[in-house]
């Protein structure tokens, strides 16, 4: 049975949207509304944030808060490290898709001689960097800095030197760069993406796999393509965004794309990936409840981790 070790991570500073601080709370206000004991029965760890960023102004336009979000790396990678060394299961619970690019340097850190798989269940590819990104968004960025990639081909702006000097620093955190290949890399849902992502997963071959997809194969049959897609990796990392999920569900984040998958595909899917042995951590981030009536999609997400840590909990 796995340990399971909840990392909390309410930092939204990589967002263009403000709320997705909020989304850890609303998560476990959904827990309460089902009447579940689920937060009371693991462990748990508060990252602290950067978030007192949103009130100043900014300085890199092309990579938005970027010292704040170096920071969060940082803190977010040895969270998960430190969990990781002591045989717990990390389950992270994040605010913006930015800090994901800490988790998997944590999981590097914790395994350096590991060949890391990631399953990025996401509308975006998260693949811009600040040479592209057309927002500044750093939750645009995790991926990129993973692979240690700046796109330098599809270059869109010049960068002053503090940011370029950060952004070195974001890639190789934990002193480890690549900390992933992009042939270990497999997008899933994604929709909703720019010519220079796209550039980058041409010339790198990444897997992407549609909705329609999704839906046409079945939940069983995608996640038996994927694990044996990445059938060298000696583990995985699961990262779930809700903007995932259909616009007409995803009331409830920053970037709602339509064509999306229903609830009942995302969590039977992550379902299957969560009985595979390889699976060494799990994130859900950017649910953003300002956004939300009723609260719906913490709800999901809610029901989302429960399925997935109960399933975790029997293999």
């Amino acid at each position: 049975m796995k340990n399971i070790k909840l990392i909390e991570v309410p930092s939204e500073i990589g967002a263009g949207t403000r709320g997705a601080s909020l989304g850890v709370d609303a998560i476990k206000i959904a827990g309460l509304d089902f009447m579940s004991n689920f937060f009371i029965h693991f462990p748990s760890e508060k990252v602290e944030t950067e978030n007192n960023l949103l009130f100043e102004p900014i300085q890199s336009p092309f990579a938005k808060r970027i010292h704040g979000v170096v920071n969060m790396y940082e803190r977010v990678s040895k969270a998960v490290c430190d969990s990781i060394k002591n045989n717990f299961f990390p389950v992270i619970l994040s605010g913006d898709h930015s800090n994901a690019g800490g988790t998997i340097a944590g999981i590097k850190m914790a395994k350096p001689k590991s060949k890391l798989g990631v399953i990025w269940i996401d509308a975006h590819a998260d693949l811009h960097t600040p040479y592209t990104t057309p927002s500044g968004n750093m939750h645009g960025m995790p991926l990129a800095t993973a692979i240690s990639e700046d796109n330098i081909e599809s270059k869109v702006h010049d960068l002053d030197e503090k940011t370029t000097k950060m952004w070195t620093q974001l890639k190789s955190i934990g002193k480890i760069n690549p900390k992933v290949l992009p042939e270990d890399i497999v997008l899933i849902s994604l929709r909703d993406y720019e010519k220079e992502e796209k550039y980058l997963i041409e010339k790198h071959g990444i897997k992407v796999i549609s909705t329609s997809e999704v839906r046409r194969n079945g939940a069983e049959n995608i996640s038996r393509k994927v694990l044996r897609y990445l059938s060298d990796c000696t583990d995985i990392y699961v990262s779930f965004d809700v903007d995932s999920l259909d616009s007409s569900i995803s009331k409830g984040t920053g970037t709602p794309v339509n064509n999306g998958l229903r609830e009942r595909e995302a969590e039977d899917l992550i379902s299957k990936f969560m009985q595979n042995r390889k699976i060494c951590c799990f994130e859900i981030a950017e649910v953003n409840p300002t956004l939300d009536k009723e609260n719906l999609m913490a709800e999901i997400a809610f029901n989302i981790l429960q399925r997935s840590v109960n399933i975790l909990m029997m293999n």
